[in-house]
Formats: structure tokens, C-alpha cells, sequence
């Protein structure tokens, strides 16, 4: 088979993984829910300009919009949103984009506004409600933004109840922010997670609940050590569950006012994940008292099921990365996906007896795309572990070059992108994504990379990039490309790196302290972290305390770990793409770095996005950023484009050719 292909310089493969292809109909599974029977979840939906539609599937139906034409269920508290939606008894509630006014849609009807129109702008925001079980009323996260003020200081963030008539009952004020407020299944208690500043959420947070006694404090606090609480769910029983990483990993507690606090599981892996959104859930009860559960470890999920006795299960559900999940009876829904399914939603029943490991048969309920294109296109990831920063064990997925009628030419060995994920506690996942797909049917090698600071493998993993950003990444980075170079798999002097948001910065700092790499790609990145210290929203403002040092103390060392600081030592061509609505990372930063390269005379191209925000949604810009970074590659790199795609040339000043 091997000799039938055409040897090819790589990059100039010809590959039907075009960017055309990648946005074409293009979905992004959501949060998923059960309500009995009736499954729903949210698709952001490219092609529709980057909206939000919640989708419903009746029993032996067919997946029906609930969103009338034009309507977006997002949020924009925190700036990253997610609990946008929630259902309960057929009651669709959401918040819409444009306004930021919750509103909810019975069966049968149109949406009705719950929430007053705020007195300038999206000023006052709404998330992550939940519908007491008896009256009805809903608690949920209200986000308010002072009219005329832009400071993150202003902003207050509360849990408030909302009465049958609307009402506003402010029950949790004073903590920086509030999350996850939850009824118990008798609809006594409510608890709710919080923190404070400087502390991000998995940093350092407070699981706390309200009864008719009074306020309790579950887990965290001022007065224990520093543990990061995620996904607190109430059991059928009337247990209070939650994640914590009090020892290490990310595991399973649940709380009851009898007993206090128990560890659920004893597993070596993560089941929370950094709370960067509202919403996401990595663990379901079943009815029996059962309880279906997700572990990341070594870049991989699996799917457990936790037996009434303590014992551990594995279920062979055919996903290798799980985003959400859900339970109604026995019944499962998740977001799923593995290297070679994208994420779709998939639904499974559990018996009474899976054995030691159960094959589960998952029904796929939400359509997939019709690609036309086989399973040999597609480059499967290798988990790898390297020397990182101080020699210490690092992590990665390297993706070899796959295309079934091209290799490479004779002696030639394949160039690398590395791959730097955002958060940056984020982690590589194994998903299939055609925009990775994109490069190594082209020819290129792709190294997703675990840095030191990523999710996975611990809290003390994590917890390697406090004090060392732009550092310990960097290193590892770099560290990356050498192993790989040594081992004949790559070819090191055609290294380029890419990377959006706090990938984006650690894109701007590698070629700003290392010559590792002969280009790089910067979606909106940070080019100046003591300008984004001053300059962001509030659930990020202090995030780069510890990430960094505390400000004002530390500036010093901001302006050491910025970007612009190292211009002098910057020779590398860059490209950069952003959105020019981004309240993240405002396009100021990345036109400052723009402004320096044009100075300094060093090839660079810049694309400003209308209409985007953190993060491309809309089909045209996905595919012409991708198109253009290509084509940049292109120039740099030096290989020739195939001619049948008609690619657009990117213009990049100061290029000589």
C-alpha cells in the first residue's frame, strides 16, 4: 500500500480535509440533560453565524429545535458563560444572547421574558439555574455590571431565587463569585459553590449549604487547606455530592449532615475539570443508587460504573473524551467522542450485571456529519511521555503525518506543529478534530502538548505553572521538539508552534526566548500580561497572581514575562488572528505585538475578525483563519500549496522571498 503512494514534499499533499470541509455543517455539542425521557442538548451551530440552538428528542422522534430562527442560548457571565440553559417538566429556560434576559418556553409556546430588560446593555446576566422540585422556583447566578462602570471591581456576582411571579430574592451575596446553586431532591436545602480573589475556582474554593438551620460549610474554607471543588449534585437520596482534590486527584465526596464528608472513589485520574464554564457534569446517578462516572487520566477518558458496595467498574461506551453527562432510571445520555468519531451525543442503558467489563451498546442521537471520507485519513494519537522543565516526566499526544495517497519525499522528514491548548488548565484531548485532521493530511506532524500547569494528571501537576507562566510552558515546549527531533520523528528546523488565548501567550513567549521554532501562530494571545492584568473581566483579574505574582508587588516580573519585553530576541515570522469583539484578550494586545514586528521589520501578518469574540464561531472565519495560517506555513516553510484548493495568498509584510 505504501508504495502506491505518490511521494510528496509534505504540506503540498493533496487531502479532501479541506477548510471548506471543516466547517461544513459543523456542530459543537453542548451541555446534554434528561428530562424523564425526552433528551436535550445545545449545538453551537457555525453556519448559523456562531448561535446557539437547544435541540429536543421525544421518545421515537426525530431531533426537533426548540429555539425559534434567530434566538442564542448563551450566557456572558464570566465572559466564558455555559449554563446557559436548563429544563425541567418540559420547561425550557435559557438565557439570550443579545439581551442577557432569562427567559423560559412551555411546550407548545414561544419564549417569554422572565427577566427585566437591565438598564444599559447586557449589564445585568443570568446562569446556571436549577428548578426547586415542589414550587417551582429557580435558583440561579446573577451577574450584575454597575451602569457607567467598566471596572471588574464593580461587577457582583450573587445567587438569587426567582418566585413564580419573577421576583428577585438575593439569598448569597459578599463571596467574588458564585456558582452551581442546587435543590435538594426535597427542595430543603439549597447549596451553592463559592470563591474569592485572588483564587481561581479550581485553586481554592468553599462547597456551602443553606437549611433551616442555617448556613453550613461542607468542604474548603479559610481554615483548611487549599482544595478546588467542582460539579456538587445532590443524589436521590438526599447526599450531597461533589468533586474535590484535596488528595491530588480530582475524586469523588459526597456529604451528608449525619456523617460529614467520605471519598466515593479511590481512582489515579481526574474526574473534575477546571470551572472555567458553568455546567459541565462528569458523573450521573443512576435510580438504583448507582453511579455512571468519568476519569481522565494519560490524556484518555474512561467510563466507570461505581457499584453500591464501593467496587469500580470499567464500561466500554466507545469514548475516549466525555464533555457532559446525564441520568433519568438506568438510562445514560453524554457528550462523547474518540480519534475517530467527533463529539456527538450517545445514549445507553445499564443492567443490573455489567461484569468486570462491560461492553455497553451506545445509540448516537444527535446526526452526524456525512463526510465522505474513511477512517484512514484520520492520524490517531500516541500518548507520550518526555523531559520537560527540570527533566521532570511530561506529557503530550503526537499525531503522526496520515494520508493514504501521499508520503513523504525521499529523505525528507515531516515538519511539527505544536499544539498549545488555552487556560491554561485546559488539557490535549482525544478528539476527532477535522482542524487537526487539516495538517497531518497534509503532511505535517502535530504534537498536542500536556505542559506542566494542565489537567489530568493531579493538582500538583497543575500546580507547576503557579509563579512559572510563560516559563515552565515554554520549557516544555521547547523540551518537546528536541525529544521528538532526537528520536527521527520530526524535523526540528521546521518547528512551527500555535496556540489561542493563554496558548497564544505561550506561542509569543517560545519564539520570543527560544530558536526552536521557524514560525508560529498567535490566536489572540496575550502580548502584554501586565495590560491584561489591568485590562480584563473580574473572573480573571486576579488570575494572574498566581500564575505570575500578586500585582501591583510584582511588576517587575510582568514585565519580564511579556512578550513585548523580548522583542529584541524575536526573529521568527508570526501570524496573528483576532476577534475584534474579544473582552478577553481585546485586540489592543495583539496589535501591539503586530506594531512591534512591523517595526522591527520581522515578517508578520494580521487578521481582525468582525463579529468574533474569545474563540472564532462563525463558518467564514474558521475557514479563512485556517486558510491563511496555511498559507502562511506556505511562504515560510517554502513548499507549494495543491492548486485544486485555491488556497487565497495571505499577505505577510516584510517576507522576503
Amino acid at each position: 500500500m505504501s508504495e502506491q503512494r505518490l511521494r510528496i514534499p509534505a504540506g503540498s499533499w493533496p487531502t479532501p480535509i479541506t477548510a471548506g470541509l471543516v466547517v461544513q455543517q459543523a456542530t459543537r455539542i453542548g451541555a446534554v440533560a434528561l428530562d424523564g425521557d425526552v433528551v436535550y442538548w445545545s449545538e453551537m451551530r457555525p453556519h448559523e453565524g456562531g448561535r446557539t440552538q437547544i435541540v429536543r428528542l421525544e421518545p421515537g422522534g426525530e431531533p426537533t429545535d426548540v429555539l425559534p430562527p434567530g434566538a442564542d442560548a448563551r450566557t456572558q457571565v464570566h465572559e466564558y458563560g455555559g449554563g446557559a440553559w436548563w429544563v425541567d417538566k418540559g420547561v425550557v429556560w435559557y438565557v439570550e444572547w443579545a439581551d442577557q434576559r432569562l427567559r423560559r418556553i412551555d411546550r407548545g409556546g414561544g419564549p417569554v421574558e422572565v427577566t427585566p430588560a437591565p438598564a444599559e446593555g447586557e449589564s445585568v446576566r443570568w446562569a446556571d439555574g436549577d428548578v426547586h422540585p415542589l414550587d417551582g422556583r429557580v435558583a440561579l447566578v446573577r451577574e450584575t455590571h454597575p451602569v457607567g462602570s467598566r471596572g471588574a471591581v464593580d461587577v457582583v456576582n450573587e445567587v438569587v431565587v426567582l418566585d413564580s411571579e419573577h421576583q428577585q430574592d438575593t439569598v448569597v451575596a459578599g463571596p467574588d463569585f458564585v456558582s452551581d446553586p442546587r435543590w435538594s431532591p426535597d427542595g430543603l436545602s439549597l447549596a451553592w459553590l463559592e470563591w474569592d480573589h485572588p483564587a481561581m475556582p479550581w485553586d481554592d474554593s468553599t462547597l456551602k449549604v443553606q437549611t433551616g438551620m442555617g448556613v453550613a460549610t461542607v468542604a474548603g474554607g479559610v481554615d483548611q487547606a487549599p482544595e478546588g471543588i467542582c460539579q456538587p449534585q445532590w443524589a436521590p437520596d438526599g447526599s450531597l455530592w461533589f468533586c474535590s482534590d484535596r488528595d491530588d486527584w480530582w475524586s469523588l465526596y459526597r456529604w451528608t449532615a449525619e456523617s460529614g464528608v467520605e471519598r466515593m472513589v479511590h481512582q489515579v485520574g481526574d474526574v473534575g475539570r477546571p470551572k472555567w464554564v458553568f455546567g459541565p457534569r462528569r458523573y450521573a446517578f443512576l435510580a438504583d443508587g448507582r453511579v455512571v462516572v468519568a476519569v481522565l487520566h494519560e490524556g484518555t477518558d474512561t467510563v466507570h460504573l461505581l457499584e453500591r458496595d464501593g467496587s469500580l467498574r470499567t464500561l466500554d461506551v466507545g469514548s475516549t473524551c466525555v464533555d457532559d453527562m446525564a441520568a433519568s432510571g438506568n438510562t445514560v445520555v453524554l457528550v462523547g467522542s474518540s480519534p475517530t468519531e467527533e463529539a456527538a451525543v450517545r445514549r445507553f442503558e445499564i443492567a443490573d450485571d455489567v461484569g468486570d467489563v462491560g461492553a455497553v451498546e451506545t445509540e448516537t442521537l444527535s446526526p452526524e456529519r456525512e463526510l465522505g471520507i474513511g477512517r484512514e485519513w484520520f492520524s490517531e494519537p500516541e500518548h507520550i511521555e518526555f523531559p520537560g522543565s527540570s527533566g521532570r516526566p511530561t506529557y503530550a499526544n503526537f499525531y503522526r503525518p496520515t494520508n493514504p495517497t501521499a508520503r513523504l519525499a525521499e529523505g525528507e522528514l515531516p515538519p511539527l506543529i505544536v499544539l498549545i491548548h488555552g487556560g491554561p488548565t485546559s488539557n490535549a484531548v482525544t478528539t476527532l478534530s477535522l482542524a487537526q485532521q487539516f495538517w497531518t493530511s497534509r503532511g505535517f506532524a502535530v504534537v498536542d502538548v500536556d505542559y506542566g500547569g494542565s489537567t489530568g494528571y493531579g493538582r500538583a501537576y497543575r500546580n507547576r505553572l503557579q509563579g512559572e507562566w510563560g516559563i515552565v510552558d515554554v520549557e516544555d515546549c521547547v523540551a518537546v521538539v528536541r525529544w521528538l527531533g532526537e528520536r527521527g520523528w520530526i524535523d526540528p528546523a521546521r518547528a512551527v508552534i500555535r496556540g489561542g488565548s493563554a496558548g497564544g501567550f505561550t506561542v509569543l513567549m517560545a519564539l520570543a526566548v527560544s530558536e526552536v521554532f521557524a514560525a508560529g501562530a498567535d490566536y489572540f494571545g496575550v502580548a502584554d500580561v501586565e495590560a491584561l492584568a489591568l485590562e480584563t473581566h473580574k473572573f480573571e483579574s486576579r488570575y494572574l497572581d498566581g500564575l505570575i505574582a500578586p500585582y501591583p508587588e510584582g511588576r517587575a516580573t510582568y514585565t519580564e514575562r511579556s512578550p513585548l519585553t523580548h522583542l529584541d530576541s524575536l526573529s521568527s515570522p508570526l501570524v496573528v488572528l483576532q476577534g475584534a469583539e474579544d473582552r478577553v484578550v481585546p485586540p489592543a494586545q495583539s496589535e501591539m505585538i503586530v506594531a512591534a514586528l512591523r517595526e522591527k521589520g520581522l515578517p508578520v501578518a494580521y487578521r481582525l475578525y468582525d463579529g468574533e469574540q474569545h474563540g472564532f464561531r462563525k463558518a467564514e472565519n474558521i475557514k479563512d483563519s485556517l486558510e491563511a495560517e496555511l498559507s502562511f506555513y506556505a511562504q515560510v516553510l517554502g513548499f507549494e500549496l495543491p492548486a485544486e484548493e485555491e488556497i487565497p495568498v495571505l499577505e505577510v509584510e516584510n517576507l522576503r522571498r
